[in-house]
């Protein structure tokens, strides 16, 4: 029950990030919907062999980990043994909580980190599989997350799947310029507020 929990209760809340994101940048989320209509085309649905013909939407993903982590302290460490990193002694049992949501914001890794710009993700090698440690929103080694292979085969599908059957727009009265993107710490990382969209429907399934 921990597993499944865990495993829809924060990549809901990444899609939701997401959505959120491309609200609040309205161009981005006409590029990510052209790039969708074009691999897609009349075909009705979307599969998730299809996601990898899709660089633009896995950028947008990568950007909402960057910014948007769903664990951002991720879990808990513990130092097997006295080490020394970067002139820092860490002595054994210490426990080590690496903050994955301050180095995502970092201005001397990320330029603009403030600013949700997936483009800076395109044509770069950069993964969230703990290779890049700039980017680990699931943590790194023989201790990563073991939710990384649901995470990026649902996220990319799920958001791929409401861009390419919807548009979206905001309530009556809100601009994107308004929305809500106050933050909720915890283990996992939510919006204080849930996010309220309206679909609109663009074609027939």
């Amino acid at each position: 029950m921990d597993l499944f929990g865990a495993g829809t209760d924060t990549n809901s809340s990444t899609v939701e990030w997401a959505m959120a994101e491309l609200l609040r940048n309205p161009k981005t989320m006409v590029k990510a919907q052209a790039e969708i209509d074009h691999v897609i085309g009349q075909k009705g649905v979307v599969e998730d062999s299809d996601i990898s013909e899709l660089p633009y939407l896995q950028a947008v993903v990568k950007e909402t980990f960057r910014l948007h982590p769903a664990a951002p302290l991720l879990v808990p460490r513990k130092a097997e043994s006295d080490v020394e990193i970067f002139g820092f002694l860490v002595p054994k049992d210490t426990q080590v909580l690496v903050n994955v949501w301050a180095i995502g914001r970092d201005p001397s890794v990320w330029e603009n980190p403030t600013l949700f710009e997936p483009e800076r993700f395109l044509g770069k090698e950069i993964d969230v599989r703990g290779r890049d440690y700039e980017l680990t929103p699931f943590g790194a080694g023989r201790r990563i997350c073991p939710g990384l292979p649901l995470a990026v085969k649902t996220v990319p599908l799920m958001l791929a799947s409401l861009l390419y059957s919807f548009d979206w727009k905001l309530p009556n009265g809100v601009g994107f310029e308004d929305l809500d993107m106050d933050e909720s710490f915890g283990l996992t990382l939510h919006k204080a507020n849930p996010l309220h969209a309206v679909p609109v429907k663009k074609r027939t399934i």
